[in-house]
């Protein structure tokens, strides 16, 4: 049997047009699953979205679930010697503030200047002992004959973390001192430095509560000393977080006379704690909107229209839609507020999203700022807006929560669908293929029958003739 190099070429018939038009037929069972992949496709992609939307607004809503933020102070200082910060729970109240002696880390120069910082002092290697205070452990340094200049000796200080701090002074005409200074300032912190080995090192780098050695004090280690509300106190820093409760003060001068702290109560705190929430809240709204917004389909249309959102009628999305509202709207609080239009938060009936009176929200807080803590935060476990919330939030978002279930079903579905798209497309593939062998032996065949019919044809007119 003869062989059919292109189909339809062996018995003139369209056989190429026919088999692509079988192609089509059996390619159109394919649409409702492709239709049925991009929509599932754009649901899990909108599920992304939402969890990042409710993701965000969680985190406005642990800021806000801070009862410190309603406690907030704020502090200010008639002088400039000092400053202070305060922490949750600080007294809103005026202090005299007096300061008389900062606190100084001690400072040891060397007595003698050298010619030059390169120039080794030692002629045996040696070891520096430097010890601070009496009920620190002493810090040892190896200082070797070759490495015992003045950059030598500095640089080894230095890199042994020592607590100290050790510089190179020029005091002009080529001269140079060495100079150490302790990290941390106060008397207790001073220092004694010893070295064991070479002689000359030893006296030139040796330091003592008596003054002997080739070392002398430059600056004294001593505390700070004030008086807060003409109480004395004496401090080793000029930090000082323990004479004021919950307040800090930070010296920076000694005073002349008397100044004043003053300590008022800071409601800027959660203001903006409040603000972010809403915003936040109001974008999560925006997110459920552009998810299940929906446009009526033209009259006489088969599908629904293509701007519709991916989870528009989702049980899931209504589910936290619901429980949000309902947070809201049962909110009660145990002090004077009892909802939260009386803090100046109020809800808008057609958009969901609320806004916030900044002037009635100032005023709430400063008139009564724990009974706003107690309707907003609650008693951190049960009770509380933000609290509820939080609840509900990390619920909806854990490993086990809805999001991540009505997630995972659509990541099953999808596979599912691509499952079945590609077993109907191996069939079509396959039962294409046997049409094809079919119409190439059809071919065949109708050549050969072509071939036959024009050699009788041809066989009779021969005949005919004689």
């Amino acid at each position: 049997m003869a062989s059919i190099s292109s189909l339809g070429v062996g018995s003139g018939l369209d056989l190429n047009s026919t088999l692509s038009q079988i192609e089509a037929v059996e390619k159109a069972s394919l649409k409702p699953i492709s239709a049925q992949q991009s929509s599932y496709t754009a649901k899990l992609s909108a599920y992304g979205s939402l969890k990042s939307a409710l993701t965000a607004f969680q985190t406005a809503n642990s800021a806000l679930k801070n009862s410190g933020l309603f406690a907030a102070t704020a502090a200010s200082s008639s002088a400039s010697a000092f400053t202070a910060t305060t922490g949750s729970g600080a007294i809103a109240g005026k202090y005299t503030i007096s300061v008389s002696q900062l606190a100084q880390a001690q400072t040891l120069t060397s007595k003698t200047a050298q010619g030059d910082t390169k120039t080794a002092l030692a002629s045996a290697d040696s070891v520096l002992t430097i010890q601070q205070g009496g009920d620190k452990k002493p810090v040892e340094i190896n200082i070797s004959a070759a490495n015992s200049s003045l950059s030598g000796i500095r640089d080894a200080i230095n890199g042994a973390k020592a607590g100290v701090s050790a510089s190179i002074i020029n005091v002009g005409n080529g001269q140079y001192r060495l100079s150490v200074t302790s990290d941390t300032t106060g008397k207790d912190n001073a220092m004694t430095l010893s070295v064991s080995g070479d002689t000359a090192l030893q006296g030139f780098l040796g330091y003592d509560a008596q003054g002997a050695g080739g070392m002398e004090e430059s600056v004294t280690a001593q505390n700070a000393k004030l008086k807060v509300n003409n109480i004395d106190i004496e401090n080793s820093s000029n930090t000082i977080s323990d004479a004021l409760e919950n307040i800090t003060l930070n010296l920076n001068d000694v005073t002349t006379g008397n100044q004043t702290l003053t300590v008022t109560k800071d409601t800027s705190k959660a203001e903006k704690a409040v603000n972010d929430w809403v915003t936040a809240y109001n974008a999560l709204q925006d997110t459920f909107a552009s998810l299940t917004k929906f446009t009526a389909a033209e009259k006489g249309a088969d599908t629904q229209n293509a701007s519709n959102g991916a989870l528009l009628g989702d049980s899931t999305l209504r589910t936290i839609q619901t429980q949000l509202k309902s947070v809201l709207g049962a909110a009660s609080g145990s002090g004077a507020f009892k909802s939260l239009t009386q803090l100046g938060i109020t809800s808008d009936a057609t958009s969901g999203k609320l806004s916030v009176d900044g002037d009635k929200l100032k005023s709430a807080l400063t008139k009564d700022a724990a009974g706003a803590a107690a309707l907003i935060v609650g008693d951190g476990k049960g009770t509380g807006v933000s609290t509820v919330l939080d609840k509900n939030l990390t619920g909806w978002l854990s490993k086990t929560g809805i999001v991540q279930a009505a997630t995972d079903g659509v990541s099953k579905t999808l596979n599912n669908l691509t499952q079945q798209y590609n077993a109907a497309s191996d069939r079509i593939d396959a039962t294409m293929a046997r049409y094809k062998a079919q119409f190439t032996q059809l071919d065949v065949l109708v050549n050969s029958l072509n071939s036959t019919s024009s050699y009788l044809t041809q066989q009779f007119d021969n005949t005919s003739k004689k």
